[in-house]
């Protein structure tokens, strides 16, 4: 049998179980978000996709993407994070107060319902400057620490996505595994139409074309 307390010290197996599941559920959604996303920009961004790609293969070799070697990539890093703050999986949060909270002027009671507009704090000029609404992966150089409340991809402080970890890990190996195999470019039936139904994606799907690395370097 089981041992029903080992697990998570108060929750018993079942409830152990159903976490569980939603840590693995939520963590391959956003990551299939992020990959979709993350292909389109290096597609429209080749000199990235480049940098990229030279990294995967400097780190890795001719040895498949292993986990250990997963916090080499910076550049790779950078790109993720970058995709994520201009296609955020969860493009709103919704939270609600549990006790009367001052902003300022503004007193919010206790049990009020609040949206929290990710897409627009990562597109607010006044925080990422004139160039939001571009793709440059250059502004994560030094990681997210200095900017780490106006990033909430995942949102933040106790509530944060437990999963965020495990998406990120995820689109890491995917991308690199992808990288070292494969050039990529859009289709040109792509039509760019960001679109929400629970996760951010493209409306009208996000056709892309790849060709094996071997047969891009040999011109062929």
């Amino acid at each position: 049998m089981p041992d029903t307390k080992s697990t998570w010290p108060g929750l018993g197996i079942n409830k152990s179980h159903k976490l569980l599941k939603a840590h693995g559920v939520a963590g391959s959604g956003t990551t299939a978000c992020l990959l979709v996303w993350a292909m389109v920009l290096l597609c429209e961004h080749i000199e990235w996709q480049t940098r990229a790609r030279e990294e995967v293969i400097r780190v890795f070799g001719n040895s498949e993407p292993s986990f250990e070697g997963l916090n080499q990539l910076k550049t790779v890093t950078m790109i993720l994070q970058e995709v994520l703050r201009l296609y955020p999986p969860l493009p709103m949060i919704n939270r609600c107060s549990t006790k009367m909270v001052k902003l300022g002027n503004l007193t919010i009671p206790a049990g009020v319902h609040l949206l929290l507009m990710v897409g627009l704090v990562h597109r607010d000029s006044h925080i990422w400057g004139d160039d939001a609404n571009e793709f440059n992966p250059l502004r994560f150089s030094d990681g997210v620490s200095k900017i780490q409340s106006s990033f909430v991809p995942f949102s933040s402080g106790p509530r944060i996505c437990i999963a965020q970890n495990f998406a990120m890990v995820e689109a890491k190996m995917a991308l690199a595994t992808i990288l070292r195999s494969f050039s990529f470019e859009l289709s040109p039936s792509y039509l760019h139409a960001p679109f929400s139904v629970v996760t951010l994606q493209p409306q009208y799907g996000a056709p892309i074309i790849l060709q094996s690395l071997e047969a891009f370097m040999s011109g062929s």
